[in-house]
């Protein structure tokens, strides 16, 4: 025991902290999070300074880590996201962010001179991302339901067909979670005769479940992707923000330095790396497999189902992409956003349909969002 310790009035904040986030956790639908996990099984690890440094496929001389278990977390969404089988690597990132940030940095050093192209509803991290490594971009138009607008793109790329093309593909937009269909992408390039171009695929959150459910969204390597970045604490869960990033081989070679201290190769964005968050996810695709991935997608989808339709009993225009879990609707009172933790944006919310999220809290939110209705309407 430390002869050091908390003061009571430390004690009790971090006790009043836990309950406030108990409670929020309750009342939360606005953000893609999952939160139906346990691993407890994994709390001793906890006790250790776990540090993924340098390449995850290349050994280090720092060996208190989760290397073998984050190369079986990148083996298992290559193969998902059908990489070839000789030409994928990857890494477990901090979050879907940074994912995006390596794929736009592999298309930099790969086409110097190229322009990005990537829809207005495209994450704000992106636009951040570009600053960071200044690239030259331009921002495409979506369609009504956040989709990239591809009659834009296409006239667009047309204007500027001398430059190499880097596509920032949107895998489940912020608030609608809208699909861009990377067949359709590459179909435009293919008629424009672009020989130079990079397709980098941001599926945050449906990139995680998309290659589960059928029909198959148009997304992964098979369809044209270079890269796909996806989050970990988002349909997986992790109590740990952090996320997945695979791209071909051959590209990660053309950027790959060797690094004396580590003994490793510079690989990644990050010198030092999480070493639990490949454990959170490892734990979370060994126990459930391809089957209970899937059986976790259809429940979210039967649930945005199910959301949809109750809000349209109350009279809401409510609506949803095809195969999404985002459901949107006209935007509540405050006191209802507050509490649920609903993002707006132009006058609408939306409540996004995570594993944990059932029906009997779906007929809740409904039912207070007709209180207030109700409230609304009485007489003075």
């Amino acid at each position: 025991m430390s002869k050091y310790s908390l003061s009571t009035n430390e004690e009790q904040l971090l006790a009043q902290l836990l309950e406030e986030v108990k409670l929020n956790t309750r009342y939360f639908m606005g953000y893609p999070v999952s939160k139906d996990f346990s691993y407890a099984e994994l709390m001793p690890f906890m006790e250790y300074p776990m540090n993924n440094l340098g390449d995850p496929f290349v050994p280090s001389t720092y060996a208190v880590g989760s290397r073998e278990i984050e190369k079986e977390v990148v083996r298992f969404f290559a193969e998902l996201f059908r990489a070839q089988a000789d030409d994928w690597w990857g890494y477990v990132t901090n979050g879907g962010s940074e994912g995006n940030l390596y794929g736009l940095y592999l298309a930099r050093e790969l086409h110097p001179k190229g322009m990005v192209y990537y829809s207005e509803a495209t994450h704000y991290s992106v636009q951040k991302n570009l600053h960071l490594l200044n690239m030259s971009n331009i921002v495409i138009s979506t369609q009504d339901n956040g989709e990239i607008d591809y009659e834009d793109l296409e006239n667009t790329i047309r204007m500027n067909r001398h430059m190499p093309v880097i596509i920032m593909a949107n895998i489940g937009t912020t608030m609608t979670e809208a699909r861009d269909d990377i067949s359709k992408i590459r179909q435009i390039l293919k008629k424009l005769a672009i020989k130079h171009y990079y397709i980098h695929a941001d599926g945050a959150l449906s990139g995680s479940y998309s290659a589960l459910i059928e029909p198959r969204p148009a997304f992964d390597f098979a369809d044209g992707a270079d890269s796909i970045a996806i989050s970990g604490h988002k349909f997986i869960g992790s109590p740990i923000p952090c996320g997945v990033v695979v791209a071909k081989k051959s590209n990660r070679d053309r950027i790959a330095r060797s690094v004396a201290y580590i003994g490793s190769m510079d690989t990644t964005i990050s010198g030092s790396r999480n070493g639990h968050s490949p454990l959170f996810l490892w734990y979370t695709i060994k126990k459930l497999g391809v089957k209970g991935l899937k059986e976790r997608a259809r429940h979210c989808l039967e649930v945005a189902a199910y959301a949809e339709q109750q809000f349209k009993a109350i009279g809401l225009p409510a609506w949803r992409n095809p195969n999404s879990i985002t459901v949107n609707f006209p935007e509540p009172d405050i006191r209802i956003r507050q509490k649920w933790q609903l993002a707006a944006e132009n006058s609408w919310s939306h409540i996004i349909c995570m594993p944990n999220i059932s029906k009997n809290q779906i007929d809740e939110l409904v039912a207070e969002i007709t209180a207030v209705k109700k409230q609304s309407l009485a007489p003075v």
